[in-house]
């Protein structure tokens, strides 16, 4: 194989390929109002969904293009049976050196050491108020007190972990200093996000948006002091330091976009490939991979894909002089792919 096949690529603004979120599956057993708030979903053809041979195909094609770090998500991943399998795979077989999972948290006392044992190196919990009743009312689950334990699950096998949450004006904007305390109890660093208009979020607005500056001012009101800690990746989070030392971030998406030096590209269970969040269509992987299109052919589709990349969706968004719903539900029962539990947020 030639070497430029197997060269790291940028994109047309310079970004690299540094990073991919694999959605195993599309199904949830959550049905939080900001992702999943309708009663009916379009899912995922079953024979659609690509086997784990498939999975690690393309995963190698994207490490030969620079990616270092995958991301397993969903939908709720750990749905999907055999996942530490997976993990196993792409650590012995691809060696990725670092390989982490997002999930709502409810199944990870039964799963978190044999994901452990696996290889995997972080866990993310989503996780976004302290409430049972409040959590019922986001999710219509009453299943609480099952991702407080899978967050200690986390925590006894992994020592630390991070744990997500989506800040909601009226919702649980005045959650964020028990959210930090919780987090310091558990030894876990809380991410803060603003609330985002993408894929199912057909309920939202931009009142409900908590902003990265709101969220500063009333941390800071209580806590004092408050220091920014110098960028050193290109995660989406930045970081802050308390002053007995507690570090939290901010994923502020919808206010300050970071696409200047995102480095994610997304492939949904069924195997589209998406360069971005707020993408309205993406490029198909599997049809290729199921067709017997070989490896060189894979990294020279998804090399081209990459360079041609110029996406910047939050930064369109934040231009936008009406800014209303991305997608109609109409158009989500049209194509799932659109759906923020499909595409793996």
């Amino acid at each position: 194989m030639n070497q430029s096949a197997t060269s790291p690529v940028t994109d047309r603004l310079g970004r690299p390929l540094g990073s991919l979120r694999i959605s195993v599956t599309d199904r949830c057993n959550l049905r939080c109002q900001y992702c999943m708030p309708e009663d009916e979903y379009a899912w995922l053809s079953k024979s659609d969904i690509l086997s784990f041979d498939e999975l690690v195909a393309l995963a190698r094609v994207f490490t030969g293009l620079g990616v270092d770090r995958i991301r397993l998500t969903g939908g709720e991943p750990l749905l999907r049976p055999g996942l530490s399998d997976l993990v196993a795979r792409l650590t012995s077989e691809l060696r990725i050196p670092d390989i982490a999972l997002t999930t709502n948290g409810v199944l990870l006392p039964r799963h978190a050491g044999a994901l452990q044992r696996a290889g995997l190196n972080r866990i993310t919990v989503s996780l976004d108020t302290l409430d049972s009743e409040r959590f019922r009312r986001l999710s219509r689950r009453g299943s609480h007190a099952d991702s407080l334990r899978g967050i200690d699950a986390a925590v006894d096998e992994f020592g630390r972990l991070k744990i997500d949450t989506v800040v909601m004006r009226g919702f649980n904007h005045d959650e964020l200093v028990p959210l930090i305390e919780f987090g310091r109890s558990r030894n876990a660093e809380v991410r803060f996000i603003e609330y985002m208009d993408v894929g199912g979020a057909t309920g939202w607005s931009a009142a409900q948006v908590y902003s990265r500056d709101q969220i500063l001012a009333d941390l800071s009101a209580h806590y004092g002091d408050i220091h920014q800690m110098a960028k050193t990746d290109a995660a989406p989070a930045d970081r802050f330091r308390l002053s007995d030392g507690t570090v939290f971030g901010i994923i502020s998406s919808t206010t300050t976009p970071f696409c200047g030096s995102c480095d994610r590209s997304r492939l949904t269970a069924d195997g589209m490939l998406l360069r971005c969040l707020y993408a309205r269509t993406g490029t198909d992987l599997r049809g290729p991979l199921r067709a017997g299109v070989g490896h060189e052919r894979l990294t020279t589709l998804v090399r081209r894909q990459w360079a041609d990349r110029n996406d910047q969706g939050a930064v369109e968004r934040l231009g936008s002089r009406h800014r209303e719903i991305f997608v109609s539900v109409d158009s989500l029962r049209r194509d799932p792919h659109l759906e923020m539990h499909t595409r793996g947020g």
